[in-house]
C-alpha cells in the first residue's frame, strides 16, 4: 500500500522543512510519496521540496482547494493524507488513520493544537471552535485523510470555495462511511494569531459565520487566509 502525502504550499520556505521532516518520520516504514503542490510561490518553496525528495506539482491559482485537488490528481498512492505546509503530524496519525480506513471509515481528520502558546482570547476561541467543530465529525484542512477511491467518489474539494472547502469535503465523505476524528492532535502554526491583531482575526471569523457560503466564495473577503503574509523567521 502506497501512501500519498499531499502538501499545498504558497511561499512556505520557512515552515516547509519541518513539515516534510515530520511527514518522513510519521510514515514510519510505510511506502510513501510526498507531493508538494506549489501554488504561485516566489521563494524557495520548490527548491526545498525537491531537497527533501518531494515531487512538485506547480499551479498558478492561489486557491487551496485547487491545490489539494491537483495533488490528488497527480498522486499515485492508495491512501491520501492532506497536510498543510505549516502542520506537523506524527506516526500515530498515519497508524490510526490506516486502522480507521480498514474498519470502514470513509476518511477523517484530527484534533489540532498550536505550535506554541497563544493569548487567552485566542485559546478560548480555538477551544470553543474545536469542541463544536470536531464533535460534529468535520475535518480540519490542516490534516485530512481518505482513500483514493473515496476521494474521487466524493468529488474532491469543491473549488467554488476559497476557504471552508474541508467542511464540505467532510460532509461529502460521510455518504460513504463514518468520518473519524483522531484523538492525537496534529500541531499547526498559530502564525496568523501572532501576525494579526485580535480584532482583525475576530472580525474575519465573524464575517464567515454570518456571511456563510457567499463569503467563502470570495477570495477578496478572505484576506486573513490569502494576504500572503509570512513570518520572517521560523518559530
Amino acid at each position: 500500500m502506497l501512501l500519498s502525502f499531499i502538501v499545498p504550499a504558497h511561499n512556505e520556505e520557512l515552515e516547509l522543512p519541518a513539515t516534510l521532516r515530520a511527514i518522513q518520520r510519521a510514515a514510519d516504514g510505510h511506502p510513501f510519496e510526498i507531493i508538494v503542490v506549489d501554488d504561485s510561490s516566489v521563494d524557495r518553496t520548490i527548491a526545498i521540496a525537491q531537497e527533501y525528495g518531494a515531487r512538485v506539482i506547480s499551479i498558478e491559482r492561489r486557491h487551496i482547494a485547487a491545490a489539494r485537488n491537483a495533488g490528488a490528481r497527480g498522486a499515485r498512492g492508495d491512501v491520501f493524507f492532506f497536510v498543510d505546509a505549516d502542520t506537523h503530524i506524527e506516526s500515530a496519525h498515519v497508524t490510526d488513520a490506516l486502522v480507521a480506513l480498514q474498519k470502514g471509515a470513509s476518511g477523517g481528520s484530527a484534533w489540532l493544537r498550536f505550535d506554541r502558546a497563544v493569548p487567552f482570547w485566542a485559546r478560548l476561541m480555538f477551544q470553543i471552535f474545536s469542541v463544536l467543530y470536531f464533535t460534529s465529525r468535520l475535518g480540519a484542512g490542516a490534516f485530512l485523510f481518505t482513500s483514493r477511491d473515496k476521494f474521487f467518489a466524493a468529488g474532491g474539494f469543491d473549488e467554488q470555495f476559497f476557504a471552508g472547502e474541508e467542511t464540505y469535503f467532510s460532509i461529502a465523505l460521510k455518504k460513504f462511511g463514518g468520518f473519524r476524528i483522531l484523538r492525537t492532535p496534529a500541531t499547526t502554526s498559530a502564525r496568523k494569531l501572532r501576525m494579526h491583531r485580535p480584532h482583525y482575526v475576530l472580525r474575519r471569523f465573524l464575517g464567515i459565520i454570518f456571511g456563510g457560503p457567499r463569503v467563502l466564495r470570495s477570495r477578496k473577503k478572505l484576506d486573513l487566509w490569502y494576504d500572503g503574509k509570512r513570518e520572517e523567521t521560523p518559530v
